[in-house]
């Protein structure tokens, strides 16, 4: 056994008795003393104790276990990674446009903001763009509909000690989400833009050193139909959709169809790996039915399957025509077919949200969901599973593993799994990376590929418990 394998969970079996009883999420918001709203959510470890906390409704949420969360701080909007590489994970208001960063003392002190020209944001996501092993940012920007301003998407670049640059802004299209993965699998980090008013979504290819080349049009991602040159977009998700190895994409629609034309739908983008370039093959809807106001998705394995599922929020209750929209569940089924799984799994009539977060918070080896504002508890899940934190020594790669991957190879499929600091619009799943391993039960092999390009084996890990992983030497 490794010796950083830190330590031993609940065995599925164990797991299976409390699960298998319900079959169903649970909402444990009053339980645990939780009050969520509806905008996004921020799952994040703040205290180094390994339980996520939650930063959303306005507040940082200390994770207590048994005890429930307790409020500590306000926090606007965030995403969530660790800056200075102290080890303690910080935050980057979008909303607000401010860095708080972890003093370790359950407190938040704002650092200096960089000057940047006027911005209104729905999103960023954290990423070492050019390998200093200090994480930057990618910052959306939006609009003033009333008075036709389009607000600048920035990069913020991380020169240490705090201190951030602007070293690039461009106020061409209307930004919602923002994520980033190395797609391409060559170390370093890309970064898609999803972009409403019917605008092209935009994908930067990083050369590795920081310099930024759109190239949605040229790798298949513009995620758009005939006629139109984008779509509605609000928020996409990266995911291993069809268990191959490589990070395929769901772009998430919001699409009127009226006296305009039928509007661009979500659809999902397939990678083609390196075979095929890492170019992307549109696949379409592939089951997930129309609604018109979708918003933020968040992609994750919450059957423990091994295959990846999808949440999908709505922007309105009430559609155009007074058509009815509701948060869905879709499960994923194989072969790039997904059903609608939301009343089975107790999560039907949700409110209208942006807020679609993962995390095991609960540390029993599945993930549960914050959305609309409630934190369900998953008690759905069965099969194996294996949980891991990457660490980074600060140094080569950011201590907490930002863009990092990490790969299982089982008899049947390949997974794949990412650190990643913002998914969908201003949401951010846990860091830790969880795998669903279904009836697997023998011991797994995990590679992984750190940012900047470096490789290594965790070979002979044992299923049904979380484990740590460093940066070797």
């Amino acid at each position: 056994m490794p010796a950083s394998l830190r330590w031993s969970l609940v065995l599925a079996c164990l797991l299976s008795t409390t699960c298998g009883a319900q079959g169903r999420f649970v909402d444990r918001t009053a339980d645990l003393g939780l009050s969520l709203g509806t905008g996004a959510a921020c799952w994040f470890d703040f205290n180094g104790d390994y339980y996520p906390d939650l930063a959303a409704g306005g507040a940082l949420w200390i994770n207590g276990g048994a005890a429930g969360f307790t409020r500590v701080a306000d926090v606007p909007y965030a995403v969530a990674a660790d800056l200075d590489n102290d080890g303690l994970n910080d935050l980057f208001s979008w909303a607000s446009l401010t860095l708080l960063r972890n003093d370790g003392a359950v407190a938040l002190a704002p650092l200096p903001s960089p000057e940047h020209p006027a911005c209104v944001s729905r999103g960023a996501c954290w990423a070492d763009l050019n390998g200093d092993a200090l994480v930057d940012l990618y910052v959306g920007g939006y609009e003033n509909w009333d008075d036709q301003i389009t607000y600048p998407d920035m990069v913020l670049m991380n020169r240490g000690d705090g201190r951030f640059e602007l070293t690039w802004s461009d106020a061409s299209t209307r930004a919602r989400g923002v994520t980033a993965c190395d797609f391409d699998e060559d170390g370093d980090a890309d970064i898609y833009v999803s972009n409403y008013r019917l605008q092209p979504n935009l994908l930067w290819v990083n050369d590795g050193v920081g310099n930024l080349a759109q190239m949605a049009e040229e790798y298949g991602v513009v995620a758009t139909s005939e006629g139109f040159a984008g779509g509605h977009s609000i928020g996409s998700a990266w995911g291993d959709f069809d268990g191959d190895g490589h990070f395929d994409l769901f772009a998430g629609n919001f699409a009127h169809v009226d006296s305009r034309g039928d509007q661009p739908k979500s659809r999902f983008l397939r990678n083609t790996g390196p075979e095929g370039g890492y170019r992307f093959e549109d696949m379409g809807t592939c089951g997930v039915f129309y609604q018109e106001s979708y918003a933020s998705p968040a992609a994750a394995d919450y059957d423990n399957d091994g295959d990846l599922d999808l949440f999908f929020t709505t922007v309105y209750a009430d559609a155009s025509f007074g058509v009815k929209n509701y948060p869905v569940l879709f499960r994923n089924e194989g072969d790039f077919v997904f059903v609608d799984a939301t009343e089975e799994m107790g999560l039907g009539g949700l409110p209208a949200t942006y807020q679609a977060a993962w995390a095991d918070y609960d540390r029993d080896g599945d993930l549960d969901l914050a959305a609309g504002g409630f934190l369900f508890e998953n008690q759905a899940a069965q099969g194996h599973w294996l949980e891991i934190t990457l660490v980074g020594d600060g140094v080569t790669v950011n201590r907490a593993a930002v863009g990092a991957q990490a790969r299982i190879s089982l008899p049947d499929r390949v997974l794949v799994r990412q650190v990643e600091a913002g998914t969908g619009e201003g949401n951010q799943n846990d860091l830790m990376l969880h795998f669903g391993l279904g009836a697997h039960a023998a011991p797994v092999d995990v590679e992984i590929l750190w940012p900047g390009g470096r490789r290594q084996s965790v070979a002979g890990v044992s299923v049904d418990q979380h484990i740590e992983v460093r940066l070797a030497d």
